[in-house]
């Protein structure tokens, strides 16, 4: 094979860093766009361009997951903790991303910040500061009591969904020491010899796993897109704009986490804690190995 070919891992990394780049991408064009809406005072070209350019990003989103479905047919458990994830992300993962319930979690959250920060506005009478009055959601602050009751509405049917989504997840760990895995495991003489009974209930486990990633990844597209249908062009681009800006300030804020803790000293009391719980498990190891 050529010196391009790549093992499923580093595949998979190479699909997800260009999806990170492609986030990045998208955040100055959705800055540019919302910046002209403001200074043009609802433009209505300006919101078809709103429309246009939320409508790719849903479609980047569905693309990307219809390549992660592909990749995870070869290999979905690297999806449930990605070694290209920090341990932050990997501590917060919901079946091999986020839960699109958090989604409305940042409606709220950015509808509330952005009523303060009017308020705030108005009160100290900031030079170029104007009310909405209502002209078609300048903002999330301007989300109106139809808008709010759609969204709290779906909300609880993502919730019921991501519910049996997980249900389906626990049944999957449990079978892990299901038989005939926990039948070989104890019968065999030496730990974790490759078995062909084994293998074949793993990669049977790792299919239904693959398809309940597409499935989640699915739920994610979805209720992304319903979300935005329920805004206005202002508040969609708005709303895509702090997910982006969230998904990629989280990596960067574990991987300072993660720079952190390397520098991070361990005094001699705790290296030696460290060093004799290792030593009990790898005693144990060696003893029921050779029983």
């Amino acid at each position: 094979m050529g010196s391009s070919s790549k093992n499923i891992e580093q595949a998979q990394e190479s699909c997800y860093l260009e999806w990170m780049s492609l986030q990045s991408e998208r955040i100055p064009e959705l800055k540019q766009l919302l910046a002209q809406r403001q200074s043009q005072h609802g433009d209505k070209d300006n919101d078809d361009k709103l429309r246009e350019l939320t409508g790719k990003i849903i479609g980047d989103f569905k693309e990307y997951a219809g390549k992660r479905a592909s990749l995870a047919r070869r290999c979905s458990s690297n999806y449930y903790a990605p070694s290209w994830n920090t341990p932050l992300e990997n501590a917060l993962i919901w079946m091999g991303g986020c839960r699109p319930s958090s989604f409305f979690r940042l409606v709220y959250a950015l509808c509330g910040s952005q009523t303060e920060i009017r308020v705030t506005q108005f009160l100290r009478n900031i030079d170029g500061y104007e009310s909405s009055g209502g002209g078609g959601g300048a903002s999330l602050s301007d989300l109106s009591a139809e808008q709010l009751a759609k969204i709290n509405v779906l909300h609880v049917k993502i919730i019921d969904e991501e519910e049996k989504m997980t249900k389906k997840i626990s049944s999957l760990q449990e079978d892990a020491a299901d038989i005939p895995i926990a039948t070989v495991a104890y019968e065999v003489e030496h730990v974790g010899v490759p078995n062909t009974v084994v293998d074949q209930a793993l990669d049977k486990q790792e299919e239904a796993m693959a398809s309940l990633l597409a499935e989640a990844d699915h739920l994610r597209v979805d209720t992304l897109a319903k979300i935005v249908e329920i805004l206005s062009p202002v508040q969609g681009a708005d709303f895509l704009l702090a997910g982006k800006k969230l998904h990629l300030s989280m990596h960067e804020w574990g991987c300072m986490r993660d720079s952190r803790r390397r520098e991070h000293m361990v005094d001699a009391e705790d290296n030696n804690i460290i060093f004799d719980a290792c030593t009990t498990v790898n005693n144990w190891a060696t003893t029921t190995t050779n029983s």
